[in-house]
Protein backbone atom coordinates (compact mmCIF):
# COMPACT_ATOMS: atom_id res chain seq x y z
CA UNK A 1 0.00 0.00 0.00
CA UNK A 2 1.16 3.26 -1.02
CA UNK A 3 1.64 5.75 1.54
CA UNK A 4 -0.73 8.39 0.11
CA UNK A 5 -3.35 5.33 0.56
CA UNK A 6 -2.25 4.54 4.22
CA UNK A 7 -2.77 8.38 5.32
CA UNK A 8 -6.70 8.71 3.63
CA UNK A 9 -7.52 5.02 5.37
CA UNK A 10 -6.23 6.27 8.28
CA UNK A 11 -7.89 9.67 8.44
CA UNK A 12 -11.12 7.95 7.41
CA UNK A 13 -11.53 5.45 10.29
CA UNK A 14 -9.77 8.37 12.32
CA UNK A 15 -13.40 10.60 11.17
CA UNK A 16 -15.61 7.34 11.97
CA UNK A 17 -14.12 6.47 15.74
CA UNK A 18 -13.51 10.13 16.36
CA UNK A 19 -12.55 9.48 20.08
CA UNK A 20 -9.29 9.73 22.59
CA UNK A 21 -10.15 6.10 23.22
CA UNK A 22 -9.60 5.01 19.70
CA UNK A 23 -6.58 7.18 18.93
CA UNK A 24 -5.07 5.63 22.11
CA UNK A 25 -5.63 2.36 21.06
CA UNK A 26 -4.36 3.10 17.40
CA UNK A 27 -1.48 4.91 18.36
CA UNK A 28 0.92 3.27 16.05
CA UNK A 29 -1.35 3.37 13.00
CA UNK A 30 -0.98 7.19 13.63
CA UNK A 31 2.26 7.14 13.84
CA UNK A 32 3.03 5.52 10.50
CA UNK A 33 0.55 7.66 8.47
CA UNK A 34 2.37 10.77 10.45
CA UNK A 35 5.68 9.53 9.40
CA UNK A 36 4.39 9.06 6.08
CA UNK A 37 3.02 12.27 6.13
CA UNK A 38 6.06 13.65 6.91
CA UNK A 39 7.66 12.64 4.12
CA UNK A 40 5.14 13.87 1.98
CA UNK A 41 6.10 17.37 3.08
CA UNK A 42 9.89 16.52 3.08
CA UNK A 43 9.46 16.11 -0.85
CA UNK A 44 6.75 19.49 -1.01
CA UNK A 45 9.29 21.26 0.61
CA UNK A 46 12.66 20.06 -1.44
CA UNK A 47 10.65 20.75 -4.61
CA UNK A 48 9.36 24.15 -3.55
CA UNK A 49 13.27 25.08 -1.93
CA UNK A 50 14.20 25.32 -5.88
CA UNK A 51 11.91 28.07 -6.59
CA UNK A 52 12.19 30.19 -3.18
CA UNK A 53 14.85 29.42 -0.59
CA UNK A 54 12.28 30.57 1.94
CA UNK A 55 11.63 26.77 2.66
CA UNK A 56 14.72 25.85 3.47
CA UNK A 57 14.77 27.40 6.59
CA UNK A 58 11.74 24.48 7.30
CA UNK A 59 11.71 21.12 9.02
CA UNK A 60 9.06 19.35 7.91
CA UNK A 61 7.78 18.79 11.53
CA UNK A 62 7.55 22.06 11.99
CA UNK A 63 4.91 22.66 9.24
CA UNK A 64 2.62 20.34 9.88
CA UNK A 65 -0.67 20.95 11.58
CA UNK A 66 -1.74 19.48 14.67
CA UNK A 67 -4.39 16.48 14.36
CA UNK A 68 -6.55 17.83 17.07
CA UNK A 69 -9.12 20.90 16.50
CA UNK A 70 -8.70 23.65 19.02
CA UNK A 71 -12.34 23.32 20.77
CA UNK A 72 -11.65 26.23 23.62
CA UNK A 73 -13.92 28.36 21.20
CA UNK A 74 -15.34 25.63 19.25
CA UNK A 75 -16.39 22.68 21.69
CA UNK A 76 -18.76 21.17 19.09
CA UNK A 77 -16.14 20.30 16.93
CA UNK A 78 -14.51 16.69 16.98
CA UNK A 79 -11.37 15.90 18.66
CA UNK A 80 -9.72 15.10 15.98
CA UNK A 81 -9.84 16.55 12.54
CA UNK A 82 -10.21 14.53 9.50
CA UNK A 83 -7.17 16.04 7.46
CA UNK A 84 -3.78 16.67 7.73
CA UNK A 85 -2.38 20.07 6.54
CA UNK A 86 0.71 21.43 6.54
CA UNK A 87 1.25 25.86 6.24
CA UNK A 88 5.60 26.73 5.91
CA UNK A 89 5.11 29.94 6.84
CA UNK A 90 6.69 32.35 9.57
CA UNK A 91 4.72 34.76 12.18
CA UNK A 92 6.64 37.29 10.19
CA UNK A 93 5.47 36.41 6.81
CA UNK A 94 2.38 38.01 6.37
CA UNK A 95 1.04 35.93 3.71
CA UNK A 96 0.94 32.45 2.91
CA UNK A 97 3.19 30.98 -0.32
CA UNK A 98 1.27 27.56 -0.09
CA UNK A 99 -1.33 25.94 2.33
CA UNK A 100 -2.28 22.41 1.12
CA UNK A 101 -4.56 19.72 3.06
CA UNK A 102 -4.69 16.34 2.66
CA UNK A 103 -8.12 14.25 3.37
CA UNK A 104 -10.47 11.18 2.38
CA UNK A 105 -13.56 13.39 1.97
CA UNK A 106 -11.92 16.63 0.97
CA UNK A 107 -8.11 17.93 0.48
CA UNK A 108 -7.75 22.00 -0.22
CA UNK A 109 -4.76 23.69 -1.80
CA UNK A 110 -4.48 27.48 -1.62
CA UNK A 111 -2.41 30.72 -0.52
CA UNK A 112 -2.53 34.49 -0.09
CA UNK A 113 -3.73 36.98 2.18
CA UNK A 114 -5.73 35.38 4.84
CA UNK A 115 -7.02 36.85 8.24
CA UNK A 116 -4.06 39.92 7.55
CA UNK A 117 -3.11 41.73 11.04
CA UNK A 118 -4.64 45.35 10.25
CA UNK A 119 -1.05 46.82 9.66
CA UNK A 120 -0.33 43.77 7.16
CA UNK A 121 -3.80 44.63 5.43
CA UNK A 122 -3.09 48.29 5.94
CA UNK A 123 0.37 48.07 3.96
CA UNK A 124 -1.99 45.81 1.18
CA UNK A 125 -4.34 48.32 0.41
CA UNK A 126 -1.89 51.15 0.13
CA UNK A 127 0.44 49.09 -2.37
CA UNK A 128 -3.02 48.21 -4.04
CA UNK A 129 -3.99 52.55 -4.29
CA UNK A 130 -0.92 52.92 -6.37
CA UNK A 131 -0.04 49.47 -7.76
CA UNK A 132 -3.10 47.66 -8.31
CA UNK A 133 -2.54 47.00 -11.71
CA UNK A 134 -0.16 44.26 -10.64
CA UNK A 135 -2.31 42.72 -8.47
CA UNK A 136 -5.13 42.78 -11.40
CA UNK A 137 -2.98 41.29 -13.72
CA UNK A 138 -2.12 38.63 -11.90
CA UNK A 139 -5.61 37.35 -10.63
CA UNK A 140 -6.85 37.60 -13.65
CA UNK A 141 -3.74 35.90 -15.94
CA UNK A 142 -5.13 32.57 -18.33
CA UNK A 143 -3.41 30.71 -15.95
CA UNK A 144 -4.54 31.76 -12.67
CA UNK A 145 -8.12 31.28 -13.53
CA UNK A 146 -7.56 28.41 -15.51
CA UNK A 147 -6.41 26.92 -11.88
CA UNK A 148 -7.57 28.19 -9.10
CA UNK A 149 -11.20 29.80 -11.39
CA UNK A 150 -10.17 33.46 -9.86
CA UNK A 151 -10.26 34.84 -6.74
CA UNK A 152 -11.78 33.21 -3.64
CA UNK A 153 -14.90 34.49 -1.84
CA UNK A 154 -14.10 36.66 0.61
CA UNK A 155 -16.93 36.65 3.43
CA UNK A 156 -14.95 39.62 5.58
CA UNK A 157 -15.52 42.17 2.15
CA UNK A 158 -16.61 45.34 2.79
CA UNK A 159 -19.45 46.90 0.87
CA UNK A 160 -17.80 50.15 0.61
CA UNK A 161 -13.96 51.13 0.41
CA UNK A 162 -11.91 51.62 3.08
CA UNK A 163 -12.14 54.63 4.78
CA UNK A 164 -9.59 56.87 3.03
CA UNK A 165 -9.74 55.46 -0.28
CA UNK A 166 -12.11 57.20 -3.31
CA UNK A 167 -14.96 55.06 -4.42
CA UNK A 168 -14.32 55.94 -7.82
CA UNK A 169 -10.75 54.32 -7.47
CA UNK A 170 -10.28 51.87 -10.61
CA UNK A 171 -9.14 49.08 -7.79
CA UNK A 172 -11.80 50.00 -5.65
CA UNK A 173 -12.81 46.31 -5.32
CA UNK A 174 -10.13 45.05 -4.63
CA UNK A 175 -9.74 47.63 -1.45
CA UNK A 176 -12.29 46.11 -0.33
CA UNK A 177 -11.11 43.03 0.40
CA UNK A 178 -9.68 41.80 3.69
CA UNK A 179 -8.70 38.33 2.39
CA UNK A 180 -7.12 38.21 -1.12
CA UNK A 181 -6.52 34.37 -1.68
CA UNK A 182 -6.87 31.37 -4.34
CA UNK A 183 -8.31 27.91 -3.90
CA UNK A 184 -8.45 24.97 -5.18
CA UNK A 185 -10.60 21.48 -4.32
CA UNK A 186 -8.16 18.80 -5.88
CA UNK A 187 -9.45 15.36 -7.15
CA UNK A 188 -9.10 12.69 -4.45
CA UNK A 189 -8.08 10.30 -7.62
CA UNK A 190 -5.49 13.07 -8.96
CA UNK A 191 -3.34 13.52 -5.65
CA UNK A 192 -3.19 9.24 -5.13
CA UNK A 193 -1.63 8.64 -8.75
CA UNK A 194 -0.18 11.77 -8.95
CA UNK A 195 3.47 12.93 -7.33
CA UNK A 196 2.06 15.38 -4.24
CA UNK A 197 5.10 17.45 -4.94
CA UNK A 198 4.56 17.73 -8.79
CA UNK A 199 0.88 19.02 -7.88
CA UNK A 200 1.52 21.23 -4.82
CA UNK A 201 4.96 22.82 -7.33
CA UNK A 202 2.43 23.61 -9.97
CA UNK A 203 -0.58 25.44 -7.40
CA UNK A 204 2.44 27.26 -6.18
CA UNK A 205 3.94 28.40 -9.23
CA UNK A 206 0.25 29.61 -10.51
CA UNK A 207 -0.08 31.74 -7.12
CA UNK A 208 3.49 32.98 -7.36
CA UNK A 209 2.49 36.40 -9.60
CA UNK A 210 0.19 37.10 -6.36
CA UNK A 211 2.24 36.20 -3.69
CA UNK A 212 5.02 38.33 -5.29
CA UNK A 213 2.82 41.40 -5.40
CA UNK A 214 1.59 40.37 -1.56
CA UNK A 215 5.91 40.20 -0.92
CA UNK A 216 6.35 43.64 -2.42
CA UNK A 217 4.03 44.82 -0.51
CA UNK A 218 5.06 43.89 2.83
CA UNK A 219 8.56 43.76 2.09
CA UNK A 220 9.95 46.20 -0.66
Amino acid sequence: MNRKIYILNFLENLTKNNSKEWMDANKSSYNKAKNYWLEEVSLILERLSKHDKHFEQFEPKNVIMRINNNRMFHPDLPIYKDHFAFSPMTKNDGYARIFFSFGPFESFLGGGLWHPQKDVLDEVRATIHYEGSELHDAINSKDFIDFFGGLSEDNQKLKNVPRGYDKSHKYAELLKYKNITASTIPNKETLINNDLADIIEEAYLKLQPMNAFFHKALFE
